[in-house]
């Protein structure tokens, strides 16, 4: 059996569950999909000071994956926090989510849209399509000014969808991609306003690496993402010693 572990690098325990449903709905029957949150670190990521601070938590659940055994990992955020340290750490695949969601646009259009949360997110999402080589197909991004912690709540739904629609209109993009693992489950909404392929980066995310898995790829550790050279770590990163 495969196993994946999803990490929603926030506290948001209720999104967590959420991300983690979305995740299970997409894996074959002989995958099984933990979600987890890390003990500390914040409720939500929405600047590079949230960002920086998710990353400690986040490498102990990968560190705490990695003894349990776990075969590939998806880092479920869209900033994909962490996710070079975290390649480093693993020994099977780890996937962040705006990665695998950009991938997925490009194969089933030529163009594509990102909708996220607050507009001072937007430059981050900018330069993850410029890392992975798909700047020339991201038509925009575009913000809800919704905050993360509030797609929960019932009107977030609604407006996310309806910003969506007029994004894919204005934009002309061939695919709309949800810029926030909170919104993993509003694709059928968003396909129907749009009628426009939505990816949702945690669905993504975990199909791949479950793909990944079964082709027997693991992460190269011939360069960068060698295992991190032996040293001391102090204070409060004590427990970070390798």
């Amino acid at each position: 059996m495969t196993h994946i572990r999803v990490i929603n690098p926030n506290t948001a325990l209720e999104m967590t569950e959420s991300i983690g449903r979305c995740a299970r709905a997409v894996v074959s029957s002989s995958t099984e999909v933990t979600a987890v949150s890390p003990a500390m670190g914040p409720e939500s990521i929405e600047s590079h000071y949230d960002e920086a601070l998710a990353v400690p938590g986040l490498l102990a659940e990968i560190a705490a994956g990695e003894r349990a055994g776990v075969d590939a990992y998806v880092i479920a955020c869209f900033g994909d926090p962490g996710l070079d340290a975290a390649r480093e750490l693993a020994a099977g695949p780890v996937l962040g989510i705006a990665e695998a969601a950009m991938h997925a646009a490009t194969m089933v259009g030529r163009t594509f849209s990102v909708v996220t949360t607050l507009a001072r997110t937007t430059g981050r999402a900018w330069e993850l399509a410029h890392r992975y080589g798909f700047a020339a197909a991201c038509r925009g991004v575009h913000a809800c000014e919704i905050p993360v912690l509030d797609l929960e709540k019932p009107p977030a739904r609604a407006a996310v969808t309806e910003l969506c629609a007029s994004v894919a209109e204005r934009d002309g993009s061939d695919v709309i991609v949800l810029g926030c693992a909170g919104m993993a489950d509003f694709c059928a909404e968003v396909t129907r306003a749009t009628g426009v392929p939505v990816i949702d980066g945690v669905a993504a995310a975990t199909r791949f690496a479950e793909s990944l898995v079964a082709l027997g790829l693991r992460t190269s550790t011939r360069g960068e993402y060698a295992r991190p050279l032996p040293k001391r770590y102090t204070g409060l990163l004590r427990d970070f010693t390798i």
